[in-house]
């Protein structure tokens, strides 16, 4: 597979690692100090807190040239417009995977709506300088997988082809079939987790004011509700419908375990905020 990565952050990083690992013609996606910083020393790869860096020499290119099997976007929400325009002209699937509440169409409409898939990354980690630290496999990744679909909820021969492509490089993705349903559920969830998470000041700061975490409850409700079809996963129909008191007891205690505690809510950088600022916009929308 002849891939793009657009994007070389945390998640775009490991996956063109992973990708080109296996094998397959991976060109990475950067710009600015991180394209330099990839250019001196390839992509380097830590786990967690390990002191072992690998370094893994994925070809890196600034712009996007050519044509390609498929593009891999992993930017921010408000990053996708300036993406956008610099794929319309440029050959191949574009794979969107990152926070969207907005549906396919925009997207579609500027560079093709046959083009489009959308998906979400649960690989996680942080930025050591131009280390990536990535979190365990034997955590999150084996068990939850990274969903790809199409827009219109279909099952389709790309769709199978681009899952098989991923799991060859062991990277967990499973299709699904209402992917712009999960990514809406998502966003309804984790806005208002975010957004009360940086009010806070942290995930534990939060877990330790219950009726901050009941505002936030409410507002997820809130969401839930507005949305034009059932939540998926169908586990966040939970949210709506047990008791208030149980479920600000659950979340508090997810507030305070190594989940929350490691994950991005931790980020307070404003490249975060202006993301749930987007979702946020788009959820109203």
């Amino acid at each position: 597979m002849k891939l793009l990565v657009y994007g070389a952050g945390v998640t775009g990083s490991l996956f063109a690692a992973r990708m080109h690992e296996a094998g397959h013609d991976v060109s990475l996606l950067a710009r600015g100090e991180r394209l330099a910083a990839l250019r001196r020393h390839d992509v380097r790869l830590a786990e967690e807190d390990s002191p072992d860096i690998k370094r893994v020499g994925v070809p890196v290119v600034e712009h996007p040239a050519g044509g390609y099997d498929l593009i891999a976007v992993f930017v921010r929400a408000q990053q996708i417009d300036a993406v956008l325009k610099s794929l319309a002209d440029v050959e191949g699937d574009v794979l969107f995977l990152f926070n969207w509440a907005a549906g396919a169409e925009p997207l579609g409409a500027v560079i093709g709506h046959e083009r489009v898939l959308l998906g979400f990354p649960t690989d996680g980690g942080t930025m050591d300088g131009d280390v990536v630290r990535y979190r365990a496999t034997s955590h999150l990744t084996r068990l939850v997988a990274m969903p790809i679909g199409e827009p219109d909820g279909g099952i389709t021969p790309r769709l199978d082809r681009i899952v098989r492509a991923l799991r060859s490089a062991g990277i967990n993705a499973k299709a699904k079939p209402r992917m712009d349903a999960w990514l809406k559920t998502h966003a309804a969830f984790e806005v208002p987790l975010g957004q009360a998470v940086a009010a806070a000041g942290g995930p534990v700061a939060l877990a330790g004011d219950p009726d901050a975490v009941r505002g936030m409850l409410r507002l997820m409700r809130r969401n839930l509700g507005a949305l034009s079809t059932p939540p998926v996963p169908r586990g966040f129909a939970a949210l709506r419908t047990l008791p208030e008191g149980l479920l600000v007891a659950v979340l508090r205690r997810f507030l305070r375990g190594p989940t929350a505690v490691h994950s991005g809510l931790s980020d307070t950088s404003p490249a975060a905020a202006a993301e749930l600022a987007r979702l946020a916009e788009q959820i109203r929308a």
